[in-house]
């Protein structure tokens, strides 16, 4: 009897311990900790920091390697973002994916629809021969379609 638990507790352990294992398509329990580790000291850093104030700044890590996104005010935070992340100690290497809000372009995906209220009156993309009419208000658009012969 007291064989049989000895093999079970055996089986048992090596089972966790073969569940904890990583392939090459996974991180094993104690790399995906050890890169929990990392991305907690950058972010604690990065929040500390009086230039940074890391509150936009995402971070990732897989297997040492960090990456920093989301929007910085300056050149000089996404800069020092960079620095931080790469004097903890773990980190492989950074890739800086900050963007400075003042490099965004003006107005970008604004709507090319008009506006409200707003009537249209011409051709666009059409089959030769066929002429578009609408309107769009509030409540949706309207519009036809006529072909010529």
């Amino acid at each position: 009897m007291k064989t049989i638990k000895n093999i079970l507790l055996t089986s048992a352990i090596a089972i966790a311990f073969v569940g904890c294992a990583g392939d090459r398509y996974h991180r094993s329990t104690g790399a995906y900790l050890d890169d929990k580790a990392t991305t907690t000291k950058v972010k604690a850093d990065l929040f500390s920091d009086p230039v940074v104030r890391g509150s936009e700044v995402k971070v990732k890590t897989y297997q040492g390697k960090v990456q920093l996104s989301g929007f910085v005010d300056n050149q000089q935070q996404k800069d020092r973002a960079g620095e931080i992340a790469r004097r903890i100690n773990g980190v492989q290497w950074v890739k800086n994916d900050l963007i400075v809000k003042t490099q965004l372009p003006q107005n970008p995906g604004a709507p090319t629809s008009p506006a409200p209220g707003a009537s249209y009156n011409g051709s666009f993309n059409e089959p030769a021969g066929a002429s578009v009419r609408g309107s769009v208000n509030g409540n949706g658009a309207s519009g036809s379609v006529r072909t010529q012969p």
